[in-house]
């Protein structure tokens, strides 16, 4: 029998805007946000009252991604395109236009960034030469969501064509088209092992997809709004989701079986969308944000 014990440890305030990006940091304890209002924040789990401002864009930012290997904070801004800032000195470095439309993910391979935009066209930059290497129109809609195969050479990627579609980045080709949602795609993710794939949606439903055939194993009925993002805990044993409808959700990642709901009545939780969330190394905590300008740091405790 799983035991799962919940505390809420922080709620870190600061943005004047709906909260749409978030991602972890090259330390464990680290980790930046993206508001409405153009503000990028760094935060410290190790004191997380204290966040600090990175940068402030005159656009929303919808997408953050770390590059591990050149210490580097990439913020997409909306309309414009993608800002480089050195984690060391906290300034930015470099930046590209590289398309007029929204970002909204982007994802470090190597020494390539993928860029997800709004007119369906996945952007390819050489972080090294700080130059465009290729333009991959995936879709007449926007691409939402992107995440990369942690053991083949492959990434996938989220549309609001309702599809999931997946690539090989040595040549660029498709290797896998996966059917099946009836709205967006927002949320998608490996497991840890590889073996299965993740995605959900507007529709409310989670799809696990096996990856050696994509074939689908379970379609669940997971909340009842929109599927906003999802993330793995570091041994891919669980994983949580969040929603529009303003519930955290945590998974057994094996069974496809819902463990523990989050929400505002039972745990104060948050009390509009939940655009995104990460289960951290640090401690195991969870660090979830929001349309109400809040960022919420969890403890989740499983035992057996």
């Amino acid at each position: 029998m799983v035991k799962i014990q919940v505390n809420k440890l922080n709620t870190l305030r600061g943005h004047n805007h709906s909260i749409y990006a978030l991602s972890g940091g090259v330390s464990a304890h680290h980790f930046y946000t993206g508001s409405g209002d153009g503000m990028v924040v760094a935060w410290d789990l190790r004191q997380p009252k204290d966040g600090v401002l990175l940068a402030k864009l005159p656009n929303s930012v919808y997408a953050l991604a770390v590059d591990k290997k050149r210490n580097l904070l990439f913020i997409g801004q909306n309309f414009e395109g993608i800002h480089a800032i050195d984690l060391d000195t906290k300034k930015e470095v470099w930046s590209l236009k590289i398309t007029s439309n929204a970002i909204f993910d982007l994802k470090v391979i190597g020494d390539l960034l993928l860029v997800a935009t709004g007119d369906g066209v996945l952007v390819v930059v050489n972080i090294e030469e700080k130059s465009l290497v290729r333009h991959l129109k995936i879709s007449e809609k926007s691409l939402r969501v992107l995440s990369v195969d942690p053991f083949r050479q492959q990434f996938s990627v989220g549309a609001s064509d309702n599809q999931v579609k997946v690539f090989a980045w040595q040549d660029w080709k498709p290797v896998a088209l996966l059917e099946g949602h009836s709205n967006s795609v927002f949320a998608l993710g490996y497991s840890p092992d590889g073996k299965t794939l993740i995605s959900g949606g507007r529709d409310a439903l989670l799809k696990f997809w096996d990856t050696t055939d994509f074939s689908q194993q379970s379609s669940v009925a997971a909340h009842m709004y929109a599927i906003n993002y999802l993330s793995f805990r570091e041994d891919g044993r669980f994983f949580v989701t969040c929603s529009m409808d303003k519930s955290i959700k945590l998974w057994d990642a094996s069974e496809f079986k819902l463990l523990k709901v989050i929400d505002k009545a039972r745990h104060a939780g948050h009390g509009t969308s939940i655009n995104k969330i990460i289960w951290t190394a640090y401690n195991d905590q969870v660090v979830a944000v929001s349309d109400d300008r809040t960022v919420s740091v969890w403890d989740i405790h499983i035992s057996h």
